[in-house]
């Protein structure tokens, strides 16, 4: 669904991507996660041809992402970290962009949005910053667009509302559906992301799926503080240390996402040996 091959960006001077290469394929729920400046916001932008890259190519749907072919764009539906709504009620929204969406789901829409709380007759101008938000992914959501591209979802959601984002966008999945979800919070989608991308240093360092991931790796409670090398991560908790080794048993070890994003930042070299696959691994 979105093939990228040696992208290369940059803002003036200043290079963010380096011959970045991912495949996105339909039917999954891709987490992307980085630290601030790492270009997720960037990427997400290039995917759906807000931005243009410098070289290497970048197609979505088998066509290039910047044309903005309407055959494509009727497929994606791109929620910004900074949002903005204009003034009309939601009932005005859906009639005016609705159309855009030629499978759009107007009985949905309605029960997403009484979920949700929001009153269709008030004006999305007066509507609160987490209600704004709410209602961008009740209208996503009833798109049934192949794409949901989703920057900081849950940012400005209240707990309920946190709770019903993840039901609703499980539901909304289908074999035939791709969503992208860059996020800081990962606790808010941690049951729900899968296969987990990171980027660091203008690469995709790792690209693999929970399955993957809980085979290979293992977190362990600890009394005593670890010797350095024993171990691919540690973190002092209050019950002594939280460490991240290999997993060697046959039985799936378990991770939290927090704890396999700082592993894969402090141990790069490490999880790219322990995730390669001959010679061609989900880490860079």
């Amino acid at each position: 669904m979105i093939d990228i091959k040696d992208l290369s960006f940059r803002y003036d001077k200043a290079p963010l991507f380096r011959e970045l290469s991912l495949s996105v394929t339909e039917g999954n729920i891709y987490g992307l996660l980085g630290k601030n400046g790492a270009g997720k916001s960037t990427l997400l932008k290039l995917m759906v041809g807000m931005l243009e890259p410098q070289e290497g190519t970048l197609r979505v749907m088998d066509r290039n992402a910047r044309d903005r072919s309407p055959m494509v764009l009727a497929e994606i539906f791109y929620l910004s970290e900074d949002i903005s709504v204009p003034t009309m009620t939601a009932r005005e929204y859906e009639m005016v962009y609705a159309p855009f969406y030629p499978r759009f789901r107007d009985e949905d829409f309605k029960r997403y949005c009484e979920e949700f709380e929001l009153d269709e007759e008030k004006k999305l101008t007066n509507y609160s910053y987490g209600q704004k938000k709410k209602f961008l992914l009740a209208f996503g959501l009833a798109t049934d667009s192949g794409m949901l591209i989703l920057d900081e979802p849950t940012n400005g959601l209240d707990i309920p509302s946190k709770s019903q984002f993840r039901r609703l966008v499980a539901e909304a999945m289908s074999d035939t559906r791709t969503v992208i979800i860059s996020t800081h919070q990962v606790r808010d989608v941690e049951n729900l992301i899968d296969p987990v991308i990171i980027i660091e240093d203008g690469h995709i360092i790792f690209h693999e799926t929970m399955e993957q991931v809980t085979g290979k790796l293992k977190v362990e409670q600890v009394s005593e503080e670890p010797v350095v090398g024993s171990v691919l991560y540690s973190e002092q908790s209050l019950r002594g240390y939280t460490v991240v080794k290999r997993n060697d048993g046959e039985e799936p070890g378990t991770i939290d996402l927090e704890t396999l994003f700082q592993t894969v930042i402090s141990s790069r070299k490490e999880v790219r040996e322990l995730f390669s696959k001959e010679g061609k691994g989900g880490v860079a």
